[in-house]
Formats: C-alpha cells, sequence, structure tokens
C-alpha cells in the first residue's frame, strides 16, 4: 500500500485542476465561500508547481555537487521565483500559459532524472500522466477566456 500512495496522491492532486476546468467550462466563475474559480486554480496551480520544484531541491540535496545537482537547484529557484512574479504581474491567460510552460519544464526535469536512475520507473510513469491531466486541465480552463 505504502509504494502505491504517492500515485493515490498525486492523482488526487489534480482534482482541483479539473475541477476549476470544469467551472470555467460552465460559465460558473465564482464560488460560493471559496471565491473566483480563476484565483483557485492560479494559486493552486503555484503551490502545486512550487512544491514539484521544491521536490527537487530536495533531490539535490544527496547528489555530488555539479552537473545534475546544480541543475535542480537552479531550476527549483528560477520556477519559485518566475511563478511568484508572474502571479503578481500576468494576467489569468499569460499566467495559464506560464504554469503549462513551468509543468512541462518540470516534467523534462524528472524525465532526466529517471534517465539517471534518481526516481523510479513507476514514479516517472505517475509523473507523466498526472502532468498530462495537469496540463489539459490548465489548457481548457485557459481557453475559456
Amino acid at each position: 500500500m505504502m509504494n502505491k500512495l504517492y500515485r493515490y496522491l498525486a492523482y488526487a492532486g489534480t482534482l482541483p485542476f479539473i475541477a476549476c476546468a470544469v467551472c470555467l467550462c460552465a460559465g460558473i466563475g465564482q464560488l460560493p465561500m471559496l471565491g473566483s474559480v480563476q484565483t483557485l486554480l492560479s494559486v493552486y496551480g503555484l503551490v502545486i508547481a512550487v512544491f514539484m520544484a521544491g521536490a527537487h531541491w530536495g533531490q539535490h540535496l544527496p547528489m555530488q555537487q555539479g552537473g545534475l545537482a546544480s541543475t535542480l537547484a537552479i531550476i527549483s529557484n528560477v520556477v519559485a521565483l518566475s511563478l511568484w512574479l508572474g502571479y503578481i504581474f500576468l494576467g489569468f491567460g499569460m499566467l495559464v500559459v506560464l504554469l503549462v510552460a513551468t509543468f512541462l519544464l518540470l516534467l523534462l526535469v524528472d524525465y532526466r532524472l529517471a534517465l539517471a536512475q534518481v526516481i523510479s520507473q513507476p514514479y516517472w510513469h505517475t509523473r507523466l500522466g498526472v502532468t498530462a491531466i495537469v496540463i489539459v486541465s490548465l489548457i481548457i480552463a485557459g481557453i475559456t477566456l
């Protein structure tokens, strides 16, 4: 059970992306007690992308310095700062574009980690599926503008 827990949690983490996309497609822009669906999606996307970048930061710590370790540390910081600035300065549509690009970048990093056998193949396949759901949800939400 424990070795599958990350899969269940990862796929459960896609539910807010899906729910927000469905709401926006249905013309629901506000939710009682929660507020703007665009804001909910923006903040959740920001949190999840920074969480993933933080996981990469943690993966770099036990590695020997240089190469992949340095790349992980730099990318994780660039992602966090870029998304924070994007949230502050970009409108919803451009933030969605930034989030899609970020999730693709993070997936590319995980692909590289899978090739280097830092992460397992089952984890890589989970990341691939989850990222596909997230990106499709973001694109659907973005085209509702």
